[in-house]
């Protein structure tokens, strides 16, 4: 078993959803150099394993994280910090829907890897924030460009030029968040859109991931023909007719992703 530096993964056989835990005790789960190393390779195992349908990211305790391990930016080298934002895109990058559970802090990396997410659930007592600017710094694993896109350029430069830290009400109305609940029935808010997308044809969750990342800062005209060669490719599988049958006999279809 892989011994991983500050979370840990499990997973649900049955409903194949993998669960990696941020889980450092007494440091609010900070997320070290090593470990986004470590994620990075993880997720792409994930996206390979035909048994995973869905990645929940969370972090253990009362916190996702309170960001990474700030004394250790001092020793990197140039060359290791220049692959942090391709490593925190991991998520990303998996061909699999991957949800944020979040609660507590979500600072700094921790913010970044919630916005690589495809879903971010939070509990109403999350604070989000990317303090970077306070150490003299900027934000570098993709903060500054996933969070403008998602909020729009105005809203990001208010919560990145003065370190401001956003609650869930905010959060929820400017769409960083998709979903606040008390951090009470945040597991079944989770289990909730796990079950939905598991009902889902999972080859079809995955182009639609990958037309959605690929086209969206991209010309309209772009983005057209991608979604039309996705449309055209999907009419070939089986998982199409299955739900065009499905829906004509009036039953629920069975999807198996091909």
């Amino acid at each position: 078993m892989t011994e991983y530096d500050g979370f840990r993964v499990d997973w649900d056989d049955r409903r194949g959803v993998a669960t990696i835990t941020l889980d450092v005790p007494g440091k609010l789960n900070r997320v070290s150099l090593q470990a986004r190393d470590q994620l990075a390779e993880l997720f792409a195992q994930l996206g390979k394993d035909e048994k995973v349908r869905t990645v929940v990211l969370t972090g253990a305790g009362a916190a996702f994280t309170a960001g990474g391990d700030v004394g250790s930016f001092l020793e990197a080298s140039p060359e290791e910090l220049s692959r942090l934002a391709w490593n925190v895109a991991a998520p990303e990058r998996c061909p699999k829907p991957v949800l944020a559970k979040l609660r507590g802090y979500c600072f700094g990396v921790g913010l970044e890897l919630a916005l690589a997410c495809d879903f971010r659930i939070a509990a109403d007592d999350v604070e989000l924030a990317l303090p970077e600017v306070k150490l003299g710094m900027i934000p570098g694993s993709g903060g500054t460009q996933r969070l403008a896109r998602i909020v729009g350029l105005g809203r990001a430069k208010d919560m990145i030029m003065r370190g401001r830290r956003v609650g869930a009400e905010e959060a929820l109305r400017i769409g960083l968040v998709s979903e606040v609940v008390p951090p009470g029935e945040l597991d079944a808010a989770v289990d909730r859109l796990l079950e939905e997308l598991s009902a889902l044809p999972p080859l079809a969750l995955e182009v639609a991931k990958r037309v959605l990342n690929l086209a969206y800062e991209g010309p309209l005209e772009l983005g057209l023909e991608l979604e039309g060669l996705a449309y055209g490719f999907l009419r070939t599988t089986d998982d199409f007719r299955e739900g065009v049958e499905a829906f004509l006999a009036k039953r629920k279809p069975e999807f198996r992703g091909r």
